[in-house]
């Protein structure tokens, strides 16, 4: 009876992971409009960008695609990922990857003259 006590409690914890376990993996929220600061290295200039997902935007030689926004879980710490291709005027993809607002070194544009942050997904 003890053994079977035991088995009904580890059931139970099962069952409860398995039904929890979900929401936790998907929760994100999807946005309509990226929220980015892009700078002019050389000429010191910050402008801020509102790309909606799926279209573009040209600042001076690039073009930004932002191709999702997310934000995370309301109820947790609040953080927004979104996944952007950046494209020079020679049609070279210089950025393709996600991007991480609380951790903008992540995964960075490294480009010569420009810089790219998320700022939020509206």
């Amino acid at each position: 009876m003890h053994k079977e006590i035991k088995y009904k409690g580890m059931k139970k914890l099962l069952v409860i992971f398995f039904v929890m376990f979900p929401v936790c993996v998907n929760a994100f929220v999807d946005k309509d409009i990226a929220v980015m600061r892009v700078m002019n290295k050389d000429a010191g200039k910050v402008q801020e960008l509102s790309v909606p997902v799926g279209q573009s935007v040209d600042f001076e030689k690039i073009n930004i695609t932002v191709r999702s926004c997310v934000q995370s879980d309301p109820f947790d710490a609040e953080n927004y990922f979104a996944f952007i291709e950046v494209i020079e005027q020679e049609n070279k993809k210089i950025f393709s990857n996600w991007m991480n607002r609380n951790e903008p070194g992540d995964k960075p544009l490294q480009h010569p003259d420009y810089d790219l942050w998320l700022v939020s997904c509206q």
